[in-house]
């Protein structure tokens, strides 16, 4: 049957920026499809791993500064995935900060904490697990990408050039993994409510101007990204390599 195949029974995963939101809402949807599941965030996801645990699955929770944590660090946190866990099959680098300024304007500490969050992390956390699924076999990588990984944004400048990135890892991770079993792909969220869209959900005109451009007419939700999650981590999957799909009510076609 084509459903079973979006089975996770038996898998783990981890997922960053796993206390709310888009993380919250994929850890949910793994464990939901069969998964146990690791909550990697700044502070404890005893809220997510409370959800994860309701639908009789394991969850490991990591915290963890992704803005100073170095490549060693990373490493040490995917080993205690496999210590706990007993295995890493799905790694969903979700964990993602934003910092709004004029270009001009725009602080060196805050480009350079974008950066380390949206980019090394993602770089070294899917080095070390890539490791792992290789000697294992296989694995997915999913990968959060953006709507600024196709345009430019406003007054993000850091955001924008870090999920321009994380597109392109994507497809270097994939070229490089694909022919040993491991599948490197990426989601792309459109507008989505969450705490990263407080400042332009709450300006009336900017809100306005958005609302305008999505076909769907509504911000998206962090359950409209879990059917993307449970096929990029499941072996419905398996010749999906180096994608960036949009979930996006339509954004990118108007």
């Amino acid at each position: 049957m084509v459903l079973d195949s979006f089975r996770l029974d038996g898998k783990v995963a981890l997922v960053t920026g796993a206390s709310r939101g888009l993380g919250q809402g994929a850890a949910v949807a793994l464990a939901e499809a069969g998964a146990d599941v690791a909550l990697l965030s700044q502070s404890a996801s005893r809220e997510t791993a409370e959800k994860v645990r309701a639908l009789g699955r394991t969850a490991h929770l990591i915290e963890q500064d992704l803005v100073t944590a170095t490549p060693e660090e990373l490493d040490e946190s995917i080993q205690s995935v496999e210590a706990e866990l007993g295995r890493i099959d799905i790694l969903v680098n979700n964990a993602g900060i934003i910092r709004r300024a004029p270009l001009l304007e725009h602080p060196a500490a805050d480009w350079d904490a974008v950066m380390s969050v949206n980019l090394d992390a993602v770089f070294h956390l899917s080095q070390a697990a890539a490791r792992r699924f290789v000697a294992n076999g296989g694995g997915k990588i999913i990968n959060v990408a953006s709507m600024l990984s196709f345009q430019g944004g406003i007054l993000v400048p850091g955001y924008a050039a870090s999920k321009h990135a994380v597109a392109g890892l994507t497809k270097s991770f994939a070229n490089e993994l694909a022919a040993r079993g491991v599948n490197v792909n990426a989601i792309a969220p459109g507008y989505m409510a969450t705490d990263n869209t407080t400042a332009i959900r709450s300006d009336e005109a900017r809100e306005k101007s958005i609302l305008y451009r999505i076909p769907a007419g509504r911000w998206g939700t962090p359950a409209d990204l879990q059917g993307a999650f449970v096929f990029l981590a499941s072996s419905a999957s398996d010749y999906v390599n180096g994608a960036v799909i949009p979930v996006d009510g339509g954004w990118l076609v108007r």
